[in-house]
């Protein structure tokens, strides 16, 4: 298979094209502006609709009035950006719609700095709008990875008629490595509820998240949290690197996972029983591989490019029967090997 030598933002546009997707919505910012301007220079020669919204609530909405006919459409951002759309994205979630949404998260809170970051897991997988909703979130650590994530994340959208995020983050955007894309010939998906004309034999589709009666919208949210238990139950994915004899379980995600995986050799050169468990979707949170792992390893370090987030989903899923400790820098300062090496040590004494 040709392998490509791309920058990471701009392996996820092609990604998209190649996924089927035919309308994207957007608006620049550091540091995935690279995923606009290749769409914009691609888009239309693929058959899709660009455009450039006149900011993040426009394009977010233009996201929703897409999807509401059945077309599979995608928008991008950034850390604030991604604030802005939140509202939208709850629109989204509560019309039952499908997407796709990356985000490749810079620092904060605020404008911050447009250095890497991890700072947005809890807006992701906790707080991503208003109301009772959960969306996908997808956590590449390569940019093969980011391309492969694409065609998933579109698909189950759809299977599961609701959003789906790519959290990647600065470093993974800009960065530059091979990838490969396989031959994709998308599915055409049969969508019932789209409302793309009626032509005459059937009635009319409407899309909507209003629900005025309290127990009609009860039985929506309800509906929708029966099927994330069928989600959390098929869909968790995680990645296990020497953990099967494992004492310390480093646990990391996206770009941060690869500094990890690092340390865990060099521990591993030193006689320390290091592993690496990285959650490769953040929601749902993989917590059966974590609950296997704690039947075994007596310490687990969370390593993050945050004041810690993901550190409160790992202690959750092993019920706070091991000790969890953490490892973080912010900012936009990237952990060295060393420093988590540094970690690891004190856990193994």
């Amino acid at each position: 298979m040709e392998r490509n030598l791309m920058k990471g933002n701009e392996a996820l546009a092609e990604a998209a094209i190649r996924a089927g997707c035919k309308c994207f919505f957007g608006y620049p910012i550091t540091p995935q502006t690279e995923i606009s301007a290749y769409l914009a220079k691609k888009m239309a020669k693929a058959g899709g609709v660009f455009l450039q919204a006149e900011s993040e609530i426009a394009a977010i909405n233009m996201v929703l009035g897409a999807s509401s006919t059945g077309v599979r459409v995608m928008t991008s951002s950034s850390s604030p950006g991604i604030s802005l759309k939140a509202e939208g994205i709850s629109y989204i979630a509560g019309s039952d719609l499908p997407c796709v949404i990356i985000n490749v998260q810079r620092g904060g809170p605020g404008l911050g700095g447009i250095q890497p970051s991890q700072a947005d897991y809890w807006q992701a997988t906790r707080a991503m709008g208003h109301g009772d909703f959960q969306i996908l979130v997808f956590a590449p650590c390569s940019v093969q990875e980011m391309v492969d994530m694409v065609t998933k994340a579109f698909d189950l959208a759809d299977k599961y008629r609701m959003p789906a995020m790519i959290l990647a983050d600065g470093l993974l955007g800009q960065m530059m490595e091979p990838v490969s894309f396989p031959e994709i010939s998308p599915v055409p998906v049969e969508k019932p509820w789209a409302a793309d004309g009626h032509k005459g034999e059937r009635k009319h589709n409407i899309i909507n998240s209003l629900y005025l009666q309290a127990d009609q919208l009860e039985s929506k949210v309800r509906e929708r949290f029966e099927r994330y238990d069928i989600i959390k139950q098929n869909e968790a994915e995680a990645e296990l690197y020497l953990t099967d004899d494992a004492d310390i379980i480093v646990t990391a995600y996206g770009a941060t996972a690869r500094v990890a995986k690092s340390a865990v050799n060099m521990a591993r050169e030193q006689g320390i029983k290091a592993g690496l468990l990285r959650p490769k979707t953040l929601w749902p949170f993989p917590s059966k591989h974590f609950i296997e792992a704690a039947k075994t390893a007596s310490n687990f370090l969370c390593v993050e490019m945050s004041m810690g987030q993901m550190i409160d989903d790992v202690k959750l899923s092993i019920s706070c029967s091991k000790p969890v400790s953490f490892f973080g820098r912010t900012g936009g300062v990237i952990p060295k090997p060393a420093e988590i090496l540094e970690e690891i040590k004190k856990l193994s004494k």
